[in-house]
């Protein structure tokens, strides 16, 4: 038997927390000294106790634990809360991660105003491309709302093309439209360029017309961070009298598994008014 001290500290919780699992009647000691009121614990309750702090770490409430425990929760089901719960925490993670690069590129966009590298930005043709291609709706071109929709399609898109013995023969293009009287919402184009002939179904292979003037700029990095880039884009745009027509493709030159290391051209067809 443990002293509530020796059990606070083999199960790495306080003793003020075990005190409220008492009186909660989650833990109950395996003895109480009726002279002393001392708690006494058993090694086998540290069982009772992981399962405790794993479902409160679910985000459920001490009521709600307690029905889960009395109905005998299996190992396997609370391993399978377990991991779902840690999925969430992970997506969380990476959401947040994202957002904070956000953050970063617009802290650069605003510390960089009124000198922005319009230098960087080359004015040339854009030669009809054959891709294929799948399609999404997004609630806004914002990065929070096009991240989760891309990604999932580039790899449905590359399954497919796999599947059906198409190889691409060039960059991966993501392109945008407005949806009519959608609100603000967006299709999401995820597009590689492929030597295929023309096809629906599984996926879309047709032909991307050429764009005769598109204001380009190369950005390094992932695509969390490339605001500053977009940003001295549309500076050149509006310095030079053009006004763009459409979102800017996003050409896919260089994709490597560090994010960071991702080289991605800006495309924006322009015209003069």
């Amino acid at each position: 038997m443990f002293t509530i001290g020796d059990f606070a500290r083999h199960g790495r919780v306080s003793v003020r927390m075990l005190r409220h699992y008492d009186a909660v009647g989650l833990l109950r000691p395996a003895r109480v000294d009726a002279a002393s009121g001392y708690r006494y614990y058993s090694a086998g309750q540290l069982a009772r106790l992981n399962r405790v702090i794993a479902l409160k770490d679910l985000g459920l409430t001490l009521e709600q634990v307690g029905r889960i425990l009395d109905e005998k929760v299996t190992t396997e089901e609370l391993r399978a809360m377990l991991r779902l719960r840690r999925a969430e925490l992970e997506a969380a993670m990476q959401a947040s991660a994202a957002r904070l690069v956000q953050v970063e590129a617009r802290l650069r966009s605003i510390e960089s105003e009124g000198r922005m590298p319009t230098n960087d930005v080359v004015l040339k043709d854009i030669p009809a491309m054959r891709v294929a291609e799948l399609s999404a709706p997004a609630a806004s071109f914002e990065p929070e709302d096009v991240g989760p929709v891309i990604g999932p399609l580039y790899d449905q898109l590359f399954q497919r093309l796999h599947a059906a013995g198409v190889a691409p023969t060039g960059p991966g293009v993501a392109f945008y439209e407005d949806v009519p009287d959608g609100g603000g919402s967006v299709t999401v184009h995820a597009a590689v360029v492929v030597a295929a002939p023309p096809r629906d179904g599984e996926f879309l292979v047709h032909d991307l017309p050429p764009v005769a003037g598109a204001a380009t700029i190369v950005h390094r990095g992932s695509m969390e961070s490339i605001l500053p880039a977009a940003q001295a884009l549309a500076h050149w745009i509006d310095e030079n009298g053009y006004r763009s027509s459409g979102y800017p493709r996003e050409i896919n030159l260089e994709c490597p598994e560090d994010r960071d290391d991702w080289v991605t051209e800006l495309q924006v067809a322009v015209v003069k008014p």
